[in-house]
């Protein structure tokens, strides 16, 4: 009896010799500096990172009645809604034609891992440098079009302006995206069976039909996870707007992000407590997002 009873046991403990470091890496990588987050939201702290003991909500009470909160907040909302959305509806269209027999189909997709393949920051340090007010191709492009007069004249800056530099910032986040959005969106195109198609070529469903009652429901599972990617990784997204703009002029292009970065120069805890402000908006936009795709709803065949 006591046997079994030891077998049992070792069946049931076998398990976390496998998922045992996966556990161990997550509690030490995710879930241990959230809890340091948290507690640091709780404390005040010194420019240098020294804790000078506990600080209640004044953290909080100091980030919330900080003038430029509310349009920060506000700007990575719109932010978020404006680069997911343009890259899901862009790559829907890439991933289609890419699915289709063309010359050179190959290389094209080949050259649509390029974004994705180079560095955020060498790509927004890029763009940066066309879009100089004095040098960038840009202007060059706009001189030569003679369309730089109704632009602002021969100092015509498009990162000067929240007008024109949150345009850029959006196409520039959209421009890295499209290519790993892409590429789920065709993995899933890849598992939908050509029988389907042929059923609905011998009803004679025309082309837009088949592809809204048929390819978008079965598109659905790699659509949902592009987009909850996209939605996760553009919220957090610091390189593009900091190499860009450094979220200036004042706080115009921040997002939280930038936010959370510039106030750790001058209260950790401040900082720390919009950390916890944009962890929770994550989750917030993470389930809304689920409840508004329908994620587990089980698409019908």
């Amino acid at each position: 009896m006591h046997q079994k009873s030891q077998s049992r046991m070792s069946r049931a403990l076998t398990p976390l010799i496998w998922i045992g470091p996966a556990v161990i890496l997550i509690a030490v990588v995710v879930i241990w500096p959230v809890v340091v987050m948290i507690q640091s939201s709780f404390q005040k702290i010194s420019r240098f990172g020294v804790v000078q003991g506990g600080n209640g909500f004044d953290n909080y009470t100091k980030l919330f009645d900080e003038p430029d909160f509310g349009g920060v907040m506000f700007r990575s909302l719109i932010w978020v809604v404006a680069v997911v959305v343009l890259t899901v509806v862009l790559s829907l269209a890439l991933a289609q034609l890419f699915n289709q027999k063309f010359p050179l189909k190959r290389v094209a997709r080949w050259a649509l891992i390029a974004p994705w393949a180079a560095s955020v920051l060498m790509t927004a340090i890029i763009f940066k440098w066309m879009l100089d007010p004095e040098a960038g191709l840009v202007n060059m492009i706009l001189v030569d079009l003679g369309l730089l007069d109704a632009l602002g004249g021969a100092e015509a800056d498009p990162l000067g302006k929240a007008s024109t530099a949150m345009p850029w910032l959006v196409f520039v986040a959209v421009f890295v995206s499209l290519p790993f959005t892409t590429y789920a969106l065709l993995a899933g195109l890849a598992t939908i069976p050509s029988d389907v198609y042929e059923a609905a070529k011998m009803d004679g469903a025309r082309k837009l039909r088949v592809y809204w009652s048929i390819t978008l429901p079965l598109l659905r599972p790699a659509l949902t996870v592009a987009a909850l990617i996209n939605v996760m990784n553009v919220f957090n997204n610091f390189p593009i707007i900091w190499a860009m703009t450094h979220g200036q002029p004042g706080y115009s292009t921040a997002t939280s992000t930038i936010f959370m970065f510039i106030l750790k120069g001058t209260d950790i805890g401040e900082s720390a407590a919009m950390s916890v402000v944009n962890f929770g908006m994550v989750i917030v936009l993470t389930a809304v997002f689920l409840k508004v795709s329908r994620w587990n709803t089980e698409v019908a065949r």
